[in-house]
């Protein structure tokens, strides 16, 4: 069974999806949480399930190995960032290649980058006059954003969406393609 960690920041809505599609699941399960966040919703979600969880140093995350060797000794096969907002080092990309994946709440290349996320996404989306907007899952790679894609949803923008209106139909988008592409993914890895 392929062991999954999630990277997450704040909140966890699509933590939650995605442990709930993994539950039950014979190919995979998430067996870590790793979060930068001390009170982020997402270790309320993690201790709802019995998961456990890491807390990240910021200097040791970027100038270390010390989390490869913890994420090794757990066994970890795939890291699923879900609304993590730091940028992941080289070291961290080189030691799961092609294994750590991203999503993002726009069309990349548009509206990525560093700073472009949450809000700061679908209020850039709508100043811009966009007719339309979606999600990009990503792999992920040292630089923001710039991973090669794995897939583009979309969904329309009206004259009447606001940047809340649009998070809510975003987040449509995430809950229902993130769990499927994760599973997707894991069964092509080698066993």
């Amino acid at each position: 069974m392929k062991q999954i960690a999630i990277f997450a920041s704040g909140a966890g809505s699509n933590a939650r999806q995605l442990i709930r599609h993994f539950q039950h699941s014979p190919l995979a399960r998430v067996s870590l949480i790793v979060c930068n966040k001390p009170g982020a919703g997402v270790l309320d979600i993690a201790a709802e399930y019995g998961i456990p969880t890491l807390l990240l140093d910021r200097q040791l995350f970027l100038n270390t190995d010390t989390y490869i060797k913890e994420l090794k000794a757990r066994h970890i096969d795939f890291v699923v960032l879900a609304g993590f907002l730091w940028k992941v080092p080289a070291n961290l990309v080189q030691a799961f290649p092609q294994r750590i994946i991203n999503i993002h709440p726009a069309l990349l290349p548009k509206y990525g980058g560093k700073g472009m996320y949450g809000n700061f996404v679908h209020e850039a989306v709508i100043a811009a006059g966009e007719t339309e907007s979606g999600i990009t899952i990503h792999y992920v790679n040292e630089f923001y954003d710039e991973g090669a894609p794995i897939l583009q949803e979309r969904c329309t923008i009206t004259p009447d969406d606001t940047p809340a209106t649009l998070a809510q139909k975003i987040h449509l988008l995430e809950h229902q393609w993130y769990p499927v592409i994760v599973e997707r993914l894991l069964s092509q890895l080698p066993q």
